[in-house]
């Protein structure tokens, strides 16, 4: 399918084709047939990937921030191949759009195939010919309504919010600042809400435009505007401004307030600079909001993503229920967007589109809308056109041909450069977006990007597959993947459940699957990590670890937190380091106590921070403290062991010490190294060579049962036993 994408490094646009996406849980299958560019934000997105590195630095401080700490704990070379991953990704344009529904995932029951929508959402409601929308996101078109004034859908309800904010009232007086596509809207949603408004721009022809709309008066900015509008408003002043311009100058911000009666609002709609000028404000004690879009639900996973909406009788007014409503005043004729449209273009001319926006075409434009023709056929599978025929028939085979399903940043920055180092093919690759399976596609030479995993399952070529999607979907793919025949890697966890974990382990152990299973537990492959193996080697005493992790706080709304999606970060990140401490001892765990924080802040999820002590088979034991509320400046990992008057200290896989005898030996390395390039080489040769897999079976399912062990003993406040064996 076509979408509009941008290069984050370059800021260049480009029509491209990409795997169109798949129906999933929650979400809306939609065939676009109109979108609308929305010109202050859009333009705003470009200019800003169009700058330079130092200028994108300047505008994002926030971010060289994150960069510095991460290069002061991983080293320079980890942070930056971090850094230049994300900088060849592609950033997908666009928010509100309008079109057919062809097909729903799991858990929609409010559309069926055929149903007539507007969509909105940034990541969601794109410049492209299918899209995958969540529920929440997706309003059915009233009659009579067509696809190109439901594309304005979104836009609407931003404007929609903004008046909400503003609590205007029947015959209010009301200054709407910046005429553009938003102001526009604004204008005639006051009118319809029966208030008398006044318009503000430099642009003579918007200014024309708000009158003929509806306005009651207007005016082109200037040293008089001021005197304008208190004479309109018969020398008392607005009750309410609304600012929809879209500008990093304070000017508007400072009109708002000089026009304003004493106790009157000021809403903030559009994206202007927002230096408060204390005087005016405090002597007519102005009340000052900033809207959040498009309303209630806005930033918030759960309603937007997760398909939660929030109760009727308790929020009137959500993002969807303003679309709803912007809608209905569409239809009812008392909103006019068909004037507000200057420009038409074919998706496929979207480049041109984008030229208006910016200013490279020296020509007025107001809504300019991106139109599909919904009956062409789309591909599901991209050929890689990078690839010459004859590269792709030039596989021999002793190597490694990978199918990658899932391309999150671990598997950007630290699994594919680690296969390619390693000689590997890559064959075939599918994510759900299908964006981010065009831009590392390409990236790494896949001969083709596709969005369904089953693509990538079946392909006869591929004898690797590596599987890095969300949590929730690992045991069911790498099942999929073993009874097919293959070898699978699987980013950890290997299961969210001991049920998922079952049917994992049935199928590599099926003697009609000669594919071997290996999970991304790294540590152990550290140089670190081995040398502190090999330091106890020969003992005749039992363990004792203590390992502290620096985790810091992931937000409660992250995906990972989800119980269904990412099964929460004991099962997600703390099986890391139980591996590492069953490597070390060379025996499984057998039981499992732990204690959590109890905080009062709800913004802190107790099990984020937890104690956790292990007894091992040979009678060793190990203690995680997993912390996350400490500070960012602090390492991430110290892992302490003791046995027979030895100790050896691991700092964060760049520095270790070995203690013996009274004296102290130093190891150092020039960057962080958790073991990811070793572990990659050991998949690639249990591949090409045909031997076990790196780590057994039975390790596998010891450390992920001890997850799961870990939390029902948080639950339960007792010690539990972990069952051996597979």
């Amino acid at each position: 399918m076509k979408q509009i994408l941008q290069n984050l490094k370059t800021g260049e646009l480009s029509v491209t084709d990409v795997p169109p996406p798949l129906a999933q849980h929650g979400r809306v299958l939609v065939r676009a047939a109109a979108s609308l560019i929305s010109a202050g934000t859009e333009r705003m997105a470009v200019d800003l990937g169009q700058k330079s590195l130092f200028g994108k630095a300047r505008e994002r401080p926030d971010l060289v921030k994150q960069v510095i700490q991460k290069a002061k704990n991983e080293g320079l070379l980890n942070t930056f191949n971090a850094v230049r991953a994300k900088l060849n990704s592609s950033n997908a344009l666009g928010y509100s759009a309008a079109g057919i529904v062809i097909n729903v995932g799991d858990g929609v029951t409010e559309f069926r195939a055929g149903d007539r929508v507007a969509c909105a959402g940034a990541g969601f409601a794109s410049h492209a010919e299918v899209l995958s929308v969540p529920k929440n996101l997706c309003v059915r078109l009233p009659a009579g309504v067509g696809f190109e004034e439901a594309a304005f859908g979104t836009l609407g309800a931003i404007a929609l919010q903004g008046v909400r904010l503003a609590d205007v009232t029947l015959g209010e007086s009301v200054v709407v600042i910046g005429l553009g596509l938003l102001g526009q809207l604004t204008v005639q949603l006051l009118k319809a809400n029966g208030c008398r408004v006044f318009g503000v721009d430099l642009d003579l022809a918007k200014v024309g435009l708000a009158r003929s709309l509806g306005a009651d008066d207007t005016v082109v900015s200037g040293e008089e505007t001021k005197r304008i509008i208190v004479e309109w408003s018969r020398g008392r002043g607005a009750d309410a401004v609304l600012i929809t311009a879209a500008t990093p100058s304070n000017q508007p911000i400072e009109l708002a307030g000089e026009v304003s009666r004493l106790k009157g609002r000021v809403v903030a709609v559009g994206l202007v600079g927002l230096d408060i000028p204390r005087k005016i404000y405090f002597e007519r004690e102005l009340a000052l909001k900033v809207s959040m879009s498009y309303g209630p639900g806005r930033y918030d996973p759960e309603y937007e993503e997760r398909g939660h909406d929030y109760p009727f009788a308790y929020v009137r007014w959500t993002e969807g229920r303003n679309i709803e409503a912007f809608l209905d005043l569409v239809a009812e004729r008392r909103v006019n967007v068909e004037r507000l449209i200057t420009h038409r273009f074919p998706v496929e001319e979207g480049e041109r589109a984008y030229q208006l926006i910016t200013g490279e075409a020296k020509e007025p434009y107001l809504g300019v809308l991106l139109c599909y023709d919904t009956a062409r056929e789309l591909e599901r599978r991209i050929e890689n056109k990078l690839k010459t025929p004859a590269s792709r028939h030039e596989r021999r085979a002793s190597r490694v041909s990978v199918g990658l399903i899932g391309a999150g940043s671990y598997a950007r920055t630290m699994l594919l450069p680690n296969f390619r180092a390693s000689g590997a093919d890559f064959r075939s690759i599918a994510t759900a977006s299908g964006v981010s399976a065009r831009d590392i596609g390409e990236k790494y030479g896949f001969d083709s990007f596709v969005s369904d995993a089953e693509d990538v399952i079946r392909d006869e070529g591929v004898n690797l597959i590596v599987i890095a999607t969300r949590h929730d979907l690992h045991a069911e793919l790498a099942r999929r993947a073993l009874e097919r025949g293959a070898h699978v890697f699987v980013e950890k966890p290997l299961a969210l459940s001991d049920e998922e974990l079952d049917t994992v382990l049935n199928a590599a152990r099926s003697p009609h699957s000669p594919g071997q299973l290996m999970v991304g537990f790294n540590r152990r492959f550290s140089p670190l990590a081995r040398a502190a193996r090999e330091f106890f080697a020969g003992r005749q005493a039992p363990l004792s670890i203590a390992y502290r992790v620096n985790a810091g706080r992931i937000p409660k709304e992250h995906w990972i937190q989800d119980a269904r999606e990412g099964g929460g970060r004991i099962i997600g990140e703390v099986c890391h380091f139980i591996d590492l401490m069953q490597f070390l001892v060379g025996a499984p765990p057998v039981r499992v106590y732990a204690e959590s924080i109890i905080s009062r802040n709800q913004q802190i999820i107790d099990e984020d921070s937890v104690f956790i002590t292990l007894r091992f088979a040979d009678g060793s034991n190990g203690s995680i403290a997993y912390l996350s509320e400490g500070d960012k400046a602090l390492a991430k990992e110290r892992v302490e062991i003791f046995a027979e008057g030895r100790t050896f200290v691991l700092d964060d896989f760049r520095r270790a010490s070995a203690f013996k005898n009274g004296r102290e030996e130093k190891l150092k390395l020039s960057n962080q190294d958790k073991g990811q390039a070793d572990e990659v080489r050991a998949v690639c040769s249990m591949v090409i060579e045909g031997g076990p897999a790196p780590i057994s079976l039975s390790e596998l399912a010891a450390t992920t049962r001890a997850t799961f062990r870990i939390r029902e003993s948080l639950r339960s406040g007792q010690a539990m036993e972990i069952k051996s064996g597979v």
